[in-house]
């Protein structure tokens, strides 16, 4: 599932593409909405709230999508070729008279009314990249059930908007302890830096074309990915292994010598092998 930075880039992509401009172009191929036009509509703007993306249109209409883990809006100019992937795969087209916007294989896509945005974003915590953030607040929020593993409440984003798997593994690399670590148990010095370390995370790759956590020429991220090679920090093979409840793929990076705390024991059915993560963007 995207991160933040990369929804973030997602909605500028698009609102630089589409902003002020009328559409020639509305094609929905999803049968609730096969039969909706928006031709003739300027569109308002493209805004990210946490994973998810809101275009609005004139005549208080927006678009929510969500790209999930395979979903992607790819921009054209006239004449160039759409290389998103086949056409079936296709859920979305905004065009004006300069620029295609293409919708692949989106999970999540509905037309609502503007006024009723909260209805499918209100339930977020405070959006890292947003200017609804607040760092009391969503700390607050990661405390609130205490025994819970840091890496599962990172992920929940009623608590806070914008965390995926491998800022969650980043993070808990940087603050010194695993993902499986009951966050009561959290020190109190790194639970208060929590917030503003991933805020920090974020706002510096939102721009980036490579996501870049370790502030190293030849090596990007300090474990997400690098199981089984040797830590950067310690030498130790880095491990994976699964978090969560089983219901989907959590592949979760940690170094067993920098980062204190429980940890699936080798051999175990969460723990895994040498095996690539799904890539991530």
């Amino acid at each position: 599932m995207p991160e933040g930075d990369t929804v973030w880039q997602a909605a500028r992509r698009l609102h630089e593409a589409l902003a002020g401009k009328a559409l020639t172009r509305s094609d929905f191929r999803v049968p609730k909405y096969a039969t909706v036009d928006l031709t003739g509509r300027t569109v308002l703007g493209t805004l990210p709230r946490g994973k998810h993306l809101l275009t609005r249109f004139e005549g208080g209409l927006t678009l929510h999508t969500h790209l999930r883990m395979e979903g992607a809006w790819k921009v054209y100019g006239t004449g160039e070729r759409w290389q998103g992937g086949p056409a079936h795969q296709i859920r979305a087209i905004l065009g004006t008279a300069d620029r295609t916007a293409v919708g692949y294989r989106l999970q999540v896509l509905e037309l609502l009314r503007t006024g009723e945005e909260e209805r499918v974003v209100g339930h977020l915590g405070p959006d890292l990249l947003g200017p609804d953030w607040d760092p009391e607040r969503a700390l607050a929020n990661l405390l609130a059930d205490p025994a819970r593993p840091l890496g599962e409440a990172l992920l929940d984003q009623r608590n806070l908007a914008g965390i995926g798997n491998i800022y969650k593994s980043e993070l808990c690399f940087l603050l010194g302890v695993t993902p499986w670590l009951p966050i009561r148990t959290l020190p109190a010095d790194r639970a208060e830096k929590l917030p503003a370390l991933a805020k920090r995370l974020l706002e510096a790759n939102r721009d980036r074309p490579v996501r870049q956590t370790t502030g190293l020429h030849r090596h990007d991220l300090f474990v997400y990915g690098r199981a089984p090679r040797p830590c950067l920090r310690c030498h130790t093979p880095v491990r994976v292994a699964d978090q969560g409840d089983g219901s989907r793929e959590r592949p979760t990076y940690w170094c067993p010598t920098c980062q204190a705390g429980p940890a699936p024991a080798p051999g175990s059915p969460q723990h895994r092998r040498d095996r690539q993560p799904r890539r991530t963007t």
